[in-house]
C-alpha cells in the first residue's frame, strides 16, 4: 500500500509541479505525518525530492526529473507501444518515438492495426488540417476557420480549439467561439481552411451541457429491403435494426430532423420507407418533387 502511495505521490508532483502536505494528504487520505514519512522514504531511494518552507513553499521535484523506465510494468510498456502503432500519425513523428521507446523498452510489438486520419482522395489536404489542429490544440492557440454550417452558410470564426474528437464515424473539434462568445462543435469535414493565430488562450473544460444527447432527438423508424442491408448495416447500430422474416430491416433511431436527414433518406431513392413520424413522408415527397422538377428535360 506505501509502495503504491509513494507512485501517486511522484505521479502528482510530476502534473502539478508542486504541493503542500496537507494537500497530499487530502488527496491520498492519510495523515500530514504519513506524508512526511513517505518524503523521506522516496528521498532515502534516490527521488530528489525535497520540502521548502514559507509562504510559497511546498513539497518539490528537481525540474529535471523523469520516471525511470523500471517504473513501468512491461505490460504498461506493451500497450504504450501498441498505443503509438495504432495510430498513423500525419508525420512520421509517432514511427520515430516508437523506435527509440522500442530500444528503451528493449520490446518489440507486432504492427497490428493502422489508423489513418485522411478521407479518400484527398489524403494530404486531410492531414495537414488535422496536423493544424492538433498543434493549435496542444499549444492552445487561437484559429480562424472557413466553415461550412448546416444552414447553408459559410462564414469566418476565431476559435479556441480544445479537443479533437472522433464520434460516429467523422472527426469533430470542440472549441469555444470567439464571436458568439459560446461553446461550439465543428465537424472536421466542413472546416474548409484554417490559420493559426499569433494568440494563446487558457485552456477551460468543455461543459457538459454541450456534448451531444441522441435523448433530445425524435424516434424514426424506417424500413429498408434486404438488399440494402450493406448501407443500413454501415449507417446504424445493430441493436437498432430487426431483421423481417422476408428479408427486410427495420430500423429504430434517434436522429436530428434537418437538412442532413432529409440529404440522408433521399440518398435511399425508392429503397427506403419511412414508417413514423408520419409527417416525415411528405416532407422527403416534397423535396423529391422539386429534385424531379428542377432535372427533368
Amino acid at each position: 500500500m506505501q509502495e503504491s502511495r509513494l507512485f501517486k505521490i511522484v505521479y502528482y508532483l510530476l502534473e502539478k509541479g508542486q504541493a503542500t502536505a496537507p494537500e497530499l494528504a487530502e488527496k491520498l487520505e492519510v495523515s500530514v505525518r504519513t506524508i512526511y514519512r513517505d518524503i523521506d522514504a522516496l528521498s532515502g531511494a534516490g527521488i530528489p525530492i525535497y520540502a521548502e518552507a514559507g509562504r510559497n513553499g511546498g513539497i518539490h521535484l528537481m525540474n529535471d526529473f523523469v520516471l525511470d523506465k523500471a517504473v513501468l510494468s512491461e505490460e504498461e510498456k506493451q500497450e504504450i507501444l501498441v498505443a503509438l502503432q495504432s495510430i498513423n500519425i500525419t508525420k512520421n513523428s509517432s514511427s520515430q518515438t516508437l523506435q527509440k521507446l522500442s530500444a528503451m523498452f528493449q520490446l518489440h510489438s507486432e504492427n497490428w492495426i493502422e489508423v489513418d486520419f485522411s478521407g479518400w482522395g484527398n489524403k494530404e489536404f486531410d492531414n495537414e488540417k488535422f496536423e493544424l489542429l492538433k498543434s493549435a490544440v496542444v499549444h492552445c492557440t487561437n484559429i480562424k476557420i472557413s466553415y461550412a454550417d448546416s444552414c447553408e452558410v459559410i462564414s469566418e470564426r476565431i476559435v479556441q480549439p480544445l479537443k479533437l474528437v472522433y464520434k460516429s464515424k467523422a472527426w469533430y473539434l470542440k472549441a469555444f467561439c470567439t464571436e458568439k462568445q459560446d461553446w461550439r462543435i465543428f465537424k472536421l469535414n466542413r472546416i474548409l481552411d484554417i490559420e493559426i493565430l499569433n494568440e494563446h488562450f487558457k485552456p477551460r473544460s468543455f461543459p457538459k451541457t454541450m456534448e451531444t444527447s441522441e435523448e433530445k432527438y425524435n424516434q424514426i423508424t424506417l424500413c429498408f429491403p434486404r438488399e440494402m442491408a450493406y448501407r443500413v448495416y454501415d449507417e446504424f447500430d445493430k441493436t437498432q435494426i430487426q431483421c423481417q422474416s422476408n428479408g427486410d430491416l427495420i430500423v429504430s433511431a434517434r436522429m436530428p430532423e434537418d437538412t442532413w436527414l432529409i440529404g440522408f433518406l433521399l440518398s435511399f431513392g425508392t429503397k427506403v420507407d419511412i414508417l413514423s413520424p408520419v409527417y416525415l413522408k411528405e416532407v422527403i415527397a416534397e423535396q423529391a418533387k422539386l429534385i424531379y422538377e428542377k432535372n427533368k428535360t
